[in-house]
């Protein structure tokens, strides 16, 4: 069987997915496109002899003759580009996030329900070693029924910020909200039960002087409790305290399991730790297993970047598009159980911190209700329903940081290009 032929939108973030179809048996990159020029050089320096076409321009980057297109735009810009890849009859794989709006989440589910294609959400934590292992566990019974869970990742973006925002000032990082980056904490549950959220309460933290003199202008961390539909409880937590921490932990009626915490796995990022009874009311304390579920496994995937979790999603991806239904892939409507706490629970912080109901967007009934809500935080798509970056406001930060920030851009993007 020929392989599976890639185009890529996003030559750097999708320089992870290129490399995937580079070193993969079931796929090859044929057409990269970018708005930046110097990043299709560096592609084209890169690409080992291969027969890949490069383009500027979007429109005629989707004509290219190709079965499927990775999405590593902007995360604020998904939604809009995968509606045009599935009506041009190209698989889609999308980077998070999958949409920026209730409005783009019906439009986005619409179209993938209308192409009968493939539409995969690249959520690369729910891939993590102890992550994957959480889920073959839970999948098996090893910890009974899901009763709590708690999913956290922190980033301290300061140190990159030149490097991800490039001064601009109306950069979707420079203007998104506290509880909008929510999938890489909360994804990873959801992937793992299979439970739908039904609710959301959440918090965001002030602003301080790291968002100001980088150009932030969100609450420094959002927090997100959410209900399942099993009646199980999540707390997520995201944003940019000081050090950098990716946990996740999930109890059972049976028992509980947890990823190595950051701060003390001394580089053993998948290490997991387990503890169940054999049925639930037996409390019998048992020893804790602990290991690193990588040992396990027959595929290589270090070389693949976010300690290998950047191979699956692809590699699951193509072999979805081949005809293997059991590819462990995030459909859309998942990919939007794991995003939709987040954009709800903005409306929860702005309100108070009250519930807010998350609607199940698999009902056709329920879509109509927010086909035409485009409240979010971008000037370009809100309309009359812009939203405030944060709970006290929108702040007014000077170009002087902007400036300051891209000027620390153009030094770092000489080096990469001459590397």
């Amino acid at each position: 069987m020929r392989k599976v032929r890639v185009g890529v939108l996003g030559a750097r973030r999708g320089g992870s997915m290129i490399d995937y179809c580079k070193k993969a048996d079931n796929a090859e990159v044929v057409a990269i496109c970018d708005k930046e020029q110097y990043l299709l050089d560096i592609q084209k320096k890169n690409a080992d002899g291969l027969d890949i076409a490069y383009y500027i321009c979007f429109e005629d980057f989707i004509k290219h003759d190709m079965d499927a297109v990775v999405l590593a735009n902007y995360a604020n810009e998904h939604a809009p580009f995968a509606i045009k890849c599935l009506n041009a009859g190209k698989h889609v794989f999308s980077e998070v996030l999958p949409v920026q709006t209730m409005k783009e989440a019906v439009e986005l589910i619409e179209a993938v329900e209308k192409s009968g294609l493939v539409y995969s959400y690249g959520e690369n934590y729910c891939y993590m070693g102890a992550n994957r292992e959480m889920k073959r566990l839970y999948e098996e019974g090893k910890i009974g029924e899901f009763e709590y869970g708690e999913g956290e990742y922190i980033h301290n973006c300061e140190p990159i910020w030149p490097e991800i925002t490039y001064g601009q000032k109306d950069h979707w990082r420079n203007n998104m909200y506290s509880t909008f980056y929510c999938t890489h904490s909360l994804g990873p549950i959801i992937h793992t039960t299979g439970l739908r959220p039904v609710s959301v309460v959440a918090f965001e933290s002030t602003m301080n002087e790291r968002n100001l003199r980088i150009g932030s202008k969100a609450g420094l961390f959002g927090v997100e409790i959410v209900t399942l539909e099993n009646g199980g409880i999540v707390k997520s937590i995201h944003g940019g305290l000081y050090f950098n921490s990716i946990w996740y932990a999930i109890y059972g009626s049976k028992g509980h399991m947890e990823s190595a915490r950051e701060i003390s796995r001394n580089g053993h990022m998948n290490k997991i730790f387990v503890q169940a009874d054999n049925y639930s009311g037996e409390y019998s304390k048992p020893p804790v297993e602990e290991y690193d579920p990588n040992t396990k496994s027959s595929l290589d995937t270090s070389k693949f970047g976010h300690s290998g979790s950047d191979f699956y999603p692809m590699y699951y991806f193509i072999e979805k598009i081949k005809g293997d239904e059991k590819a462990d892939t995030i459909d859309v409507y998942q990919a939007l159980d794991m995003f939709l706490p987040g954009l709800l629970g903005y409306r929860s912080v702005l309100n108070g911190s009250t519930p807010v109901a998350i609607p199940n967007l698999r009902d056709k009934h329920e879509r109509d209700k927010w086909r035409n809500d485009t409240s979010c935080t971008d000037p370009k798509v809100a309309g009359e329903m812009l939203l405030p970056t944060s709970l006290i406001g929108t702040p007014d930060i000077p170009d002087s940081v902007y400036e300051s920030v891209k000027q620390k851009w153009e030094i770092k993007k000489e080096e990469l290009k001459n590397k």
